[in-house]
């Protein structure tokens, strides 16, 4: 039997983040508990501190996630607070399939915080590498 997995992305700044990739691959940002974060902090297993309000909701400060809401068993993906920024390539990015929507999907992107790296193609296949606002590399294919 295998088994199952998410994603975790390291973030300067993981609600932004996870609410930009939800919005780019037409996702959904799980959505938080604020009940439990109070009653957790109240109990004393937890500190205000622990917590941030991102949009008008207590959230954890150290992450979100996002999934797909169609297709409960694709993983999903958490994006976490660490204190450093990026520095190097990725060695792990992902690929969004936009088939013959590429261009459009990647404009779309764009406009939305992403920078477009550069244009490839290998026999039939072709890709535009992009970054996304934190500057983590990623194609759409």
């Amino acid at each position: 039997m295998g088994y199952g997995f998410q994603v975790t992305v390291d973030s300067s700044s993981p609600h932004t983040l996870a609410k930009w990739w939800a919005a780019a691959l037409g996702w959904r940002v799980e959505p938080s508990n604020e009940d439990f974060i109070r009653g957790l902090v109240a109990a004393g297993h937890a500190r205000d501190e622990d917590t941030e309000i991102f949009e008008g909701v207590l959230v954890w400060k150290a992450g979100a996630a996002i999934s797909d809401p169609e297709v409960p068993a694709r993983p999903r993906v958490l994006f976490q607070l660490v204190p450093e920024g990026k520095t190097v390539k990725n060695r792990l990015h992902f690929d969004i399939r936009a088939g013959e929507d590429r261009e459009a999907l990647a404009g779309r992107l764009a406009e939305a915080g992403a920078t477009v790296l550069h244009r490839g193609r290998q026999g039939p296949n072709e890709w535009i590498t992009m970054t996304d606002p934190e500057g983590n590399e990623f194609c759409v294919a």
